[in-house]
């Protein structure tokens, strides 16, 4: 399988010229702000841990940009756990400006030549540049294909983040001096997907972009002579930044310093936003607030959901179990509501990765190892099993048989705190396919028929329900917990996400659980998915149509 490279995360911090000395990093000065950039990366390890790099700028060393990356978690890369190899990183990529990032690999392949961030050397300084991004381009088979209509032109990596890279420099190419807003005018205008961008140029300009759409977070601060954002709210926070000073990017925005002066301007006016809704769901650090809400009280509030919709028998040997961790909020508000005790039944290998975003089978047998379930808490209780959501189910299917050999509970009701996933993404999350995903193969019609078709899905709530599509009802969720081995499995419905995020359903990209997609090209790259599902065609969406991602 081609290497995907999913749910990255990005950041950025640069000190501004002849502003004094930052109370943040009181102690190394102006030219060694990059000093910040481990430990912003180490709030965001949640959304990579395959990769981490930074690159920094710094006007009094010949390398005017320079590049550190390599593979591992942010602490085996900039050597945390050793001061001597630690400390000589800092002095030797010292700088009063940098751009970070953190990447997972989809399917295990350790390659460094896709490690973040990318820098390009030119003997132009507003050509030489580096950057990284989050996200993933829909379109990327037209741009690639735009890009070798040119013989000059070369790929060699294959990926959305190279044909990134050849706009910005297509972009540059036109200007006498670095201009970071028209590059992002030129992304606006060629690029279909999401994408959250940090930019360094050997000039000492930044760029932080979000897209049009806002798909992927991104939040800035700037106080005193710091500017600074990262793609989730924490790592902000969590250098020193006050909260009120804390804010996402407005979509189609970005935050440009030229010549010491920041602007915040808008390169292209969003027809709508579509905020993944993923992101409250599982992705982000519950300590985060994305777009102004808060990851935790959504979740607190997705848990609220499925205590309404109970029907389970309560006793006194009635328990709520969290899947750790990003189940932990909803399951506790979940339990408060329905008046029972909220558990620690199973407790997590620290050192074991997220699963979700693993190769089939390297995913099965980390599993295995990944929860301890607790028998003197389980047995013989009746178990409210919390799980945020349901994407392949590969580790729920284990967890479940675990649970009944070593906790031996009563009985176990899984209770998910998402719709299902019944269709792939194309904007930066590992699920190309249809037949990959547990849900739709429970979900069809008649005999015979694919699991969806097109916008039809958003039928699938507790209101209603297409000629393909019944509502989702005991009869429906019954045999997909006897798959999974559980006594009982409900679902939220899809009306449910929006009440708990706080953002209207026309604000949020909730393609996978609706089929409704807010571009053009994720809504073709969506109808090939369902076509080789019908048609028995293996291999990832992206592998069918040439497309990998990168962010």
């Amino acid at each position: 399988m081609s290497d995907l490279h999913e749910e990255c995360g990005v950041a950025a911090i640069y000190h501004l010229p002849d502003r004094g000395v930052s109370p943040l990093c009181p102690e190394q000065g102006p030219e060694e702000t990059s000093r910040l950039m481990p430990r912003m990366l180490l709030d965001i390890q949640n959304r990579g841990q395959l990769a981490a790099g930074l690159t920094t700028y710094n006007p009094h060393r010949n390398q005017l940009i320079d590049t550190y990356k390599d593979m591992g978690s942010v602490s085996e890369v900039f050597r945390l756990g050793h001061r001597g190899k630690s400390e000589s990183l800092m002095e030797q990529y010292a700088g009063r400006a940098a751009i970070g990032h953190v990447r997972y690999a989809t399917c295990g392949q350790d390659d460094r030549s896709h490690a973040q961030p990318f820098e390009r050397h030119h003997i132009k300084k507003h050509k030489w540049f580096s950057f990284a991004f989050n996200g993933q381009l829909a379109n990327y088979p037209e741009l690639r294909g735009e890009l070798l209509d040119d013989d000059d032109n070369y790929l060699s990596l294959e990926t959305d983040t190279e044909v990134l890279m050849h706009q910005i420099c297509g972009a540059l190419a036109a200007q006498q001096r670095s201009a970071p807003l028209d590059v992002c005018r030129r992304f606006a205008q060629k690029f279909d997907g999401a994408y959250s961008l940090v930019f360094l140029d050997a000039l000492g300009n930044m760029m932080v972009a979000r897209d049009p759409l806002g798909i992927k977070p991104l939040s800035y601060a700037i106080e005193g002579p710091l500017v600074a954002a990262a793609s989730e709210s924490v790592a902000l926070l969590n250098v020193g930044f006050a909260a009120e000073s804390i804010k996402s990017v407005p979509p189609g925005h970005a935050i440009t310093i030229l010549d010491g002066q920041v602007k915040i301007q808008s390169f292209a006016e969003p027809t709508r936003h579509a905020h993944c809704f993923f992101e409250w769901v599982y992705f982000a650090n519950v300590a985060s607030t994305l777009d102004g809400r808060s990851v935790y009280l959504a979740r607190k509030a997705l848990g609220e959901e499925l205590a309404r919709l109970e029907t389970v028998p309560i006793d006194e040997n009635t328990v709520v179990v969290p899947v750790p961790d990003t189940s932990k909020a909803a399951a506790d508000s979940m339990a408060f509501a329905l008046r029972i005790p909220c558990v620690e039944g199973l407790i997590r290998n620290r050192y074991s990765g997220r699963t979700f975003i693993e190769g089939s089978g390297d995913r099965r047998r980390k599993a295995e190892t990944k929860y301890t379930p607790l028998r003197e808490v389980l047995e013989g209780k009746r178990v409210l099993l919390v799980e945020d959501s349901i994407v392949r189910a590969t580790t729920l299917e284990v967890l479940l048989q675990r649970i009944r050999q070593y906790g031996r509970p009563r009985e176990i009701h899984v209770r998910v705190a998402c719709p299902p996933i019944v269709s792939p993404c194309f904007y930066g999350i590992d699920m190309s396919t249809v037949g990959e995903l547990f849900a739709p193969k429970f979900l069809g019609g008649k005999r015979g028929q694919a699991p969806f078709a097109g916008t039809a899905l958003r039928v699938l709530s507790t209101k209603g329900a297409c000629p393909l599509f019944p509502a989702l009802r005991p009869e429906i969720e019954a045999p997909m917990a006897a798959r999974l081995g559980a006594d009982s499995l409900r679902y939220l419905p899809v009306e449910a996400i929006s009440r708990a995020i706080g953002i209207k359903a026309d604000n949020l990209c909730q393609a996978c659980i609706t089929g409704d997609y807010p571009t053009p090209c994720g809504q073709r790259l969506a109808q090939i998915a369902l076509e080789n599902f019908r048609n028995n065609v293996a291999g990832r969406t992206y592998e069918t149509t040439g497309v990998r991602g990168e962010g």
